[in-house]
């Protein structure tokens, strides 16, 4: 095998997200349900036999040391191959949006080059790297809709009805840091059940982020208010600056104002890279 191609590296919504504690090293305790949808990344993969990682990014700049080299790096260090790879990466979502993008990247690449290079590492050897690039890179490995605990590594698999969603981004990015920083943050939210949401997944909770992400970003506000005025009901995902809202078959929007993105999305039920590796050792 000499190139993978067209590869996607899915993003995710969280259905809610509440804050629940936080532990004496600084880490926040939360609960969310993560939901993957079909707008994506793509990244390109082609061997290289003189152990050279380098990428090309085919749309928006990435930093020079972005997670999917990162990840790249991770893989051939861990593993000791002497097999190298070209990336080339083509952003289809936005940064600073609380899509996932740069995780789902890192963990597309873990998949990849783990095929490419004929590793075939089963899940669990996949998983700590991932961990270490990033919270969320766990569970664009894991390839499953699932309910999430703790500090974002306790997930359990969960199944969700087919619906489709409009994801809205407005110019403004977030930084996610920032917002766990604030002072103002509420972080004693009650722990949710799983039957809880389960009733009712797609009108669950809230996002604990939000208040605080409204606050330092007024265009947060902005587009709530705009998914509101057309009768829907819209929460942020994860640390913003993105919003989204259940929409029906029917549902007509307006056009969005000038410099936003407006994505129409249906989720999915597994990661289209599922079977891509073993969950066996």
């Amino acid at each position: 095998m000499q190139f993978l191609h067209n590869v996607p590296a899915p993003a995710k919504l969280n259905l809610f997200l509440h804050v629940t504690d936080r532990r004496a090293d600084g880490y926040h305790l939360l609960q969310s349900a993560f939901m993957l949808i079909d707008w994506w990344d793509e990244l390109h993969f082609d061997l290289r036999e003189d152990a050279q990682l380098l990428r090309i990014d085919l749309s928006t700049p990435l930093p020079e040391l972005d997670l999917s080299l990162q990840a790249a790096q991770a893989l051939q260090q861990a593993s000791g191959t002497t097999q190298g790879a070209l990336i080339r990466v083509k952003k289809n979502l936005p940064a600073e949006a609380g899509l996932g993008g740069g995780s789902s990247d890192a963990a597309t690449t873990l998949l990849a080059l783990n095929r490419l290079w004929g590793l075939n590492w089963p899940l669990s050897r996949l998983l700590p790297l991932g961990a270490s690039l990033g919270a969320d890179v766990p569970f664009f490995l894991g390839g499953r809709n699932a309910w999430v605990q703790g500090i974002g590594e306790k997930l359990q698999a969960i199944d969700l009805p087919a619906a489709r969603f409009v994801v809205l981004k407005p110019q403004q990015g977030l930084s996610t840091a920032k917002i766990f920083q604030d002072p103002g943050l509420v972080r004693d939210t009650q722990p949710a059940t799983m039957a809880d949401f389960a009733a009712q997944p797609y009108a669950f909770g809230r996002n604990d982020l939000q208040a605080v992400a409204q606050r330092l970003c007024p265009e947060v506000s902005q587009a709530l208010h705009w998914l509101e005025n057309q009768g829907l009901h819209p929460k942020m995902t994860g640390s913003g600056s993105a919003v989204f809202a259940k929409i029906e078959s029917s549902t007509v929007l307006a056009h969005p104002p000038e410099g936003w993105i407006l994505q129409i999305c249906s989720n999915l039920e597994v990661h289209p890279l599922h079977r891509w590796v073993s969950c066996d050792d």
